[in-house]
């Protein structure tokens, strides 16, 4: 990231990273699954047969809480007839019309999909039994504008297991946070165009790290579900459902991004292809699928988004109020990804890298992989304007290197050869996890129509990957059989590419004369 803001330092005013959205979810893990419930049930001594009546009562009880609730506040509580509808919209109708600074805005309801309960009678045993479904339900919209937090919402459903939702903007806490630290900014929508101190304002950002989430997030639960302390439930499990972490570069004004945008645009769509996600161009074709496939580059008003997903994580790309260049990781699934932590096996403590948690305790690792994950991104993005010389890059790969005693040949980086091989190493799916010699083969190597052919792909593809380690393309990620594109990597092969390309529309061009 440092190459891209010093290369293009003079339009750049600052640079600003932190999340955007944060949903998070709690999760009553006593009642959620149905060994779980059916011990619940006993404890309170109800039978299957009563099990509807039992959940009709609590569920009017939460109803009654709500309505209460927005009474003792003198606050609207409407049903909303349609879940389609933007409750968001409806609430930021009624926040700008009662003029609402602080507190309570309105409580909305609505029946909408939900994960819970039903009785079934067993065909075998000829017993009741209780089984998960999916069903409808009413939940309740508790929108507010909190005096940390801004505006937000808490979502409480009403049918068992009573699952909370908390949503958060990450830019609308940030922005409060300046206010109470005298810092001074513009902000557009949800975006700072201006900020006095972008250090400062960094370090306020970077408090989502330590914040104590499961305290504040435990008097949400407290406040909104008296079913909690009623029922004498166990307090709710809180994971990060989804959590957008975003990488703000802020130009001066809009002519000065807007033409170098449609060059990153361009870069992207060209070096970076994604073919499940970002770019499909023409057909996808395998053995069970054969059919058209849309492009994920979108033109919105506010800018031009290009995304990509790898499984069910993803990062995108877009210009917001034609002034800041927003680089944006969102990770669905953290479980993709690693963190280090103390563990149990062979029955000891032991610390190891374990598949990262939902849990809002696993926050702080959830930023460190995103922000990599922003920052080479625009690593890969820092070869545009590159005012060195093509030459000098493409000389420095272009003579035979020596280690560990083995000689590697030199590399010919605008051949169609290697060109193929540089391509299908920057690919974009490749920037979040990195790469395996298997998807090294995948992309580079037609499918092996032997088990012979397959061995000779393997060792090609390992020895293909030891080439660019050797001349430091590429690094192996630690404890792991993946590799990971380095910053002379994104510069050299990108401008080979760039440079090839360049060259055939050159070439063509002159044919065509």
């Amino acid at each position: 990231m440092e190459q891209f803001l010093s290369r293009h330092q003079k339009p750049i005013v600052g640079v600003l990273s932190g999340f955007d959205r944060m949903i998070f979810r709690g999760t009553l893990r006593s009642i959620s699954y149905v060994n779980g419930m059916d011990i619940f049930l006993s404890a309170h001594k109800i039978l299957l047969k009563n099990f509807g009546a039992f959940v009709q009562k609590q569920s009017a009880r939460l109803k009654q809480h709500a309505e209460g609730y927005a009474r003792r506040h003198g606050r609207p509580y409407l049903y909303v007839a349609s879940a389609s509808a933007s409750k968001e919209q409806i609430a930021r109708g009624i926040m700008q019309r009662d003029n609402i600074t602080k507190g309570l805005i309105c409580v909305l309801a609505c029946v909408e999909p939900c994960q819970s309960y039903a009785i079934r009678k067993d065909q075998t045993s000829k017993k009741l039994k209780l089984i998960p479904t999916l069903r409808k339900c009413l939940h309740f919209y508790f929108y507010l504008v909190d005096h940390e937090f801004g505006f937000m919402h808490i979502r409480l459903q009403s049918w068992f297991p009573c699952s909370l939702q908390v949503y958060i903007n990450g830019r609308e806490w940030l922005a409060r946070k300046m206010d109470k630290a005298g810092i001074a900014y513009e902000r557009h929508e949800n975006a700072f165009v201006q900020v006095a101190d972008f250090l400062r304002a960094q370090e306020l950002a970077d408090a989502a790290v330590t914040r104590n989430w499961h305290k504040l997030l435990d008097r949400f639960g407290q406040r909104f579900n008296p079913l909690l302390q009623e029922l004498n439930l166990r307090g709710y499990y809180w994971t990060l459902r989804q959590g957008e972490y975003a990488t703000d570069i802020i130009f001066k004004d809009p002519g000065q991004l807007r033409p170098l945008y449609q060059m990153v645009i361009r870069h992207a769509i060209e070096h970076f292809s994604c073919e499940d996600v970002l770019r499909f161009l023409g057909r996808k074709t395998n053995s069970r699928f054969n059919g058209e496939v849309k492009s994920e580059i979108r033109k919105r008003p506010e800018g031009t988004r290009i995304k990509y997903w790898v499984e069910e994580n993803s990062i995108k790309m877009y210009d917001k109020q034609g002034c800041v260049l927003r680089i944006e990781t969102t990770i669905n699934n953290p479980r993709r990804f690693k963190v280090y932590r103390e563990t149990h096996r062979h029955g000891q403590k032991t610390k190891a890298w374990i598949p990262m948690r939902k849990s809002v305790a696993d926050i702080y690792r959830r930023v460190e992989v995103s922000r990599q994950a922003n920052i080479k991104y625009l690593e890969a993005l820092s070869v545009i304007g590159d005012q060195q010389p093509s030459h000098q890059l493409l000389d420095s790969v272009a003579r035979p290197v020596f280690q560990n005693h083995h000689r590697y040949r030199a590399l010919r980086p605008i051949t169609p050869e290697e060109t193929l091989l540089f391509q299908s190493v920057l690919r974009g799916e490749f920037l979040l996890h990195g790469f395996r010699s298997a998807d090294l083969r995948k992309q580079h190597f037609q499918p092996p129509s032997t088990p012979e052919e397959k061995r000779r792909q393997m060792g090609r593809a390992s020895r293909l990957i030891g080439m660019l380690r050797a001349h430091g393309l590429v690094k192996k990620i630690p404890k792991t059989r993946r590799y990971r594109i380095t910053q002379k990597g994104h510069f050299v092969m990108s401008t080979s590419l760039y440079f090839r390309k360049s060259e055939i529309a050159f070439l063509q061009q002159a044919s065509s004369i």
